[in-house]
């Protein structure tokens, strides 16, 4: 999502991976823009799986061109995608609505989607100096958790908003991560913090949260784009330690179909080579073409980067 330069966050990630059930078959170069799994070299497991982050979408999403109850459609329908994480924004009354979770559940399930996470914002600082309001963020979040337990997900995104220093802000974040993480665990799901500006976007401090949390169900969520005067690529592999999901970030792309901001062969060699083979979730955020434009330029870089890296 669009970078919030005053926030901050941070991650860890999952040490057992699931491992998906796949339907045999090599996978050919052909047979990319169809592909929803690429597979490793041995052709028994997933390189890595493509899920759409919802904010690809959002300037559709704001202008009433669809809801979020279609996103698990559209995902499916219009780019061919089986994995949906969203974004709270977009349906932020509903997370205690059981008919309105239900009728989502279904749309996903009509399409044979699985809904994956989802992005939680604008519900206070978990990182507060002030212990009372550090606490009604943490209370904040837990329907949310509830939305994610019944969608079928495995985490929620957050941010770890704080004030003052480099150490103070990391003691304070990981208090409200703790006490977050202990009302996730009991639904099994996860909180994971994004790279999403501040001192978040500093890899060094997101990865010290995740220490001093120092609890499975807390991780990272490593995004390409999302650094400010700290290098992506070290960012990005001091962050994949603890990642339980992947942001492929894009912007813009040259005439032969590359991130222009990012070396993606270098970026997702990075990822794998940390042993990573979960969602890579594309989240396109560009305006030189247009969204779906966009999201599709983004699926066929991956494709052609999990051709690359595998062969």
């Amino acid at each position: 999502m669009a970078q919030l330069t005053d926030r901050r966050d941070f991650d860890r990630r999952d040490f057992l991976r699931q491992s998906a059930l796949l339907a045999g078959g090599a996978f050919t170069a052909g047979l990319l823009p169809q592909a929803q799994k690429l597979w490793a070299a041995d052709s028994t497991e997933p390189l890595f799986k493509i899920s759409l982050a919802e904010w690809s979408l959002h300037r559709a999403l704001k202008h009433g061109e669809l809801t979020n109850l279609d996103f698990p459609v559209v995902a499916k329908r219009d780019y061919g995608i089986a994995a949906c994480e969203y974004v709270n924004q977009f349906f932020k009354d509903k997370a205690q609505d059981q008919k309105y979770l239900a009728e989502l559940n279904k749309r996903a399930a009509g399409e044979g989607v699985q809904n994956v996470l989802i992005m939680i914002d604008d519900e206070g600082a978990l990182g507060d100096p002030d212990t009372a309001k550090r606490q009604k963020a943490v209370q904040n979040h837990h329907r949310w958790v509830d939305a994610a337990k019944t969608l079928g997900g495995h985490a929620i995104r957050v941010n770890a908003h704080s004030k003052g220093t480099f150490d103070e802000t990391m003691k304070l974040v990981a208090d409200g991560l703790r006490q977050l993480v202990e009302y996730g665990a009991q639904q099994q799901i996860s909180v994971i913090v994004e790279n999403h500006g501040g001192l978040s976007s500093h890899g060094d401090w997101l990865t010290g949260v995740m220490r001093l949390v120092d609890n499975p169900r807390c991780g990272t969520l490593p995004d390409f784009g999302n650094f400010y005067d700290y290098d992506r690529y070290k960012g990005v592999a001091e962050m994949m330690r603890y990642a339980k999901g992947v942001s492929a970030k894009t912007h813009d792309f040259d005439a032969q179909g590359n991130c222009v901001e990012t070396d993606y062969h270098r970026m997702m060699k990075i990822v794998l080579d940390a042993g990573y083979h979960g969602r890579v979730g594309i989240e396109y955020e560009g305006n030189k073409i247009s969204e779906p434009d966009g999201i599709r330029a983004t699926k066929r870089l991956l494709e052609r980067v999990a051709v690359e890296l595998k062969g």
